[in-house]
């Protein structure tokens, strides 16, 4: 591994450098300690550490846990802040939008189809396709191209043809828009990553459990590592709160009132099989509250999303039977067979951090950022959405710097890619080529361009080394064990629900929710992590534990029955 005054450093994120960031998080006063380990806090060290800063990044559980891993996997402008008037929020998403579909991650970034069904002939046409047409518009005001097609008009017949799963009486004709879609776990750990690699010091089930102050001021943080139980001090110059729906709790801990709440509002999605209806695309429905969408994902579709109030335990919000009973009526509205209970492999719920205001409804609440000194030496980033993370990223920096000493640069980031995503159009045209001479499926070595980009070569070369890896996973044929292996050897995974819930979707997309891949990937994370026999066994006990909690909660009738019984499956860690 190179030192930390190299340009880069390994592409690996594994025990060993886990172990060195921490090592070094021990030693050094940093300019910047980033606290949460979702997209803004991740995206906030991969800023600072671009701009030549020393930094450090904490997560209490997993890259990914909360929020930034359960959302409707979008990343999209937001038809519906159009109809709000926020057309600053809307722009500045579209060219995010750009940014990531091209330049920043086209590996893992694509575009996605959706239709808007129209109910009225002439006015609702005119009204949505003016929106869409300003949709279009504001996709280009960042100076490069969109990445994605135009919108188009569609009669009832067209759109029978496209979607014949419609229900004949569910419209009179519609519009076409694209968006893009994004593995949102995925794409954080690839983010994580990518900081790393330019020198930040990054360290996952490490909780942060108090501030150290000065008089007044902010100068680090007392730490707890939670896989040792070692409890030590970070030092920086500036500490960025990025704990999304748990900035209120975060704040308290430096004894301050906070500058702005957030509220947080749970919202659930349903996967269900790709041939429950035949669709060459997804759907937008407008419901009394907000917006449904029916996203294609994969052999899968993604249904969502609720937006209520959520005041319980944060860390494992829980789906209802109502919040299911709720999406499946909606959708069966348009749908000519309609969907059941029977039809829904999985089931996610999140939590969205917003902005708490006047409104007493979480849909009227912003999805606008702010950024806050709330005391010297502790920038607080809050509300927003997952598409303009980077936006919200370099404005956290941008405050931390102006109290730093000495000319610092300006946010990078948008001119930098992910690590995979440099080569990947000319790996993608070789896929043929790559899949002979390994002697897989071309569609195999597609799956993995499109999860790894060009860092696909670090799974063949697993693959050559002991050819049994390629070997697909139970129950879950998509994913192969060398991805298991990959995620605890490079990718920061350090417990079985790490790798089934969120390097790989295992435990949303297939019918057991991961039960039968989940001794398979034990095996492989105990001979890559070196565990016991106890250990490995004690992984799946718990993971099969969280399956049974989610499938209960899902059964029961309100959020206070469903929090009970979800809390009642232990976590692999303890917080203690």
């Amino acid at each position: 591994m190179a030192t930390s005054n190299s340009v880069t450093r390994s592409t690996k994120l594994g025990p060993e450098e886990r172990e060195a960031a921490l090592a070094r998080l021990k030693e050094k006063e940093l300019d910047i300690l980033v606290v949460g380990g979702g997209i803004v806090g991740a995206g906030s060290a991969m800023d600072a550490v671009t701009r030549g800063l020393s930094v450090g990044l904490l997560e209490a559980r997993d890259w990914a846990s909360g929020t930034s891993s359960r959302s409707s996997k979008l990343v999209h402008g937001g038809i519906r802040y159009l109809e709000q008037l926020d057309f600053r929020l809307v722009r500045e998403a579209l060219i995010e939008r750009g940014l990531l579909l091209q330049r920043i991650a086209p590996h893992l970034v694509k575009p996605v189809r959706f239709l808007y069904p129209l109910k009225k002939r002439v006015t609702e046409r005119f009204y949505v396709g003016a929106g869409m047409l300003l949709y279009d518009i504001f996709s280009y005001s960042g100076g490069m191209p969109p990445g994605v097609p135009h919108h188009r008009h569609l009669s009832k017949s067209q759109v029978k043809k496209l979607m014949p799963s419609i229900a004949d009486g569910a419209l009179v004709g519609g519009i076409t828009y694209y968006d893009a879609q994004v593995d949102d776990a995925r794409y954080v750990a690839s983010l994580v990553r990518t900081a790393s690699f330019y020198g930040a010091h990054v360290a996952s089930r490490v909780r942060v459990e108090g501030f150290i102050k000065v008089g007044e001021r902010v100068v680090g943080v007392h730490a707890h590592d939670l896989q040792t139980g070692e409890r030590f001090e970070v030092r920086a110059k500036q500490v960025v709160n990025a704990t999304g729906v748990w900035t209120d709790d975060t704040q308290r801990m430096v004894g301050e009132r906070g500058t702005f709440k957030v509220r947080a509002s749970k919202g659930i999605h349903l996967v269900v099989p790709r041939d429950r209806f035949q669709s060459a695309m997804g759907l937008l429905l407008r419901t009394e509250k907000s917006v449904l969408f029916v996203i294609p994902w994969g052999r899968h579709w993604l249904i969502g999303t609720t937006d209520t109030d959520w005041h319980l335990d944060k860390a494992h919000p829980a789906a209802t039977a109502a919040d299911i009973d709720y999406l499946l009526e909606h959708v069966n509205s348009v749908l000519s067979v309609p969907l059941t209970r029977e039809d829904v492999e999985g089931v996610y719920a999140g939590l969205r951090p917003l902005l708490a205001g006047e409104s007493d409804q979480t849909s009227k609440l912003s999805r606008e950022h702010l950024v806050g000194h709330s005391v010297p030496g502790l920038v607080v980033i809050a509300g927003g959405k997952w598409t303009t993370y980077r936006v919200m990223a370099k404005d956290a920096i941008d405050a931390a710097v102006d109290a730093l000493d000495g000319r610092i640069p300006a946010s990078t980031t948008q001119n930098i890619p992910l690590l995979g995503a440099e080569g990947y159009q000319a790996a993608w045209n070789k896929r043929g080529k790559i899949a002979k001479a390994f002697g897989l499926h071309t569609a195999r070595v597609e799956h993995l361009l499109n999860r790894y980009g060009t860092l696909t070569d670090e799974l063949l070369d697993l693959i050559r080394d002991n050819p049994a890896l390629a070997h697909p996973l139970p129950g879950a044929d998509d994913y192969i064990e060398a991805e298991i292996v990959y995620a605890a050897t490079h990718e920061g995974a350090l417990h079985l629900d790490d790798v089934l819930a969120r390097r790989t979707r295992i435990s949303i997309e297939a019918w057991d929710r991961g039960a039968s891949a989940a001794p398979v990937a034990a095996r492989l994370m105990a001979q890559a992590l070196g565990w016991d026999a106890d250990t490995e066994e004690h992984e799946v006990a718990v993971y099969l534990k969280r399956v049974a909690a989610e499938r209960a909660s899902q059964e029961q009738p309100d959020d206070e029955s469903a929090d009970r019984v979800r809390l009642e499956a232990p976590d692999i860690v303890s917080s203690s």
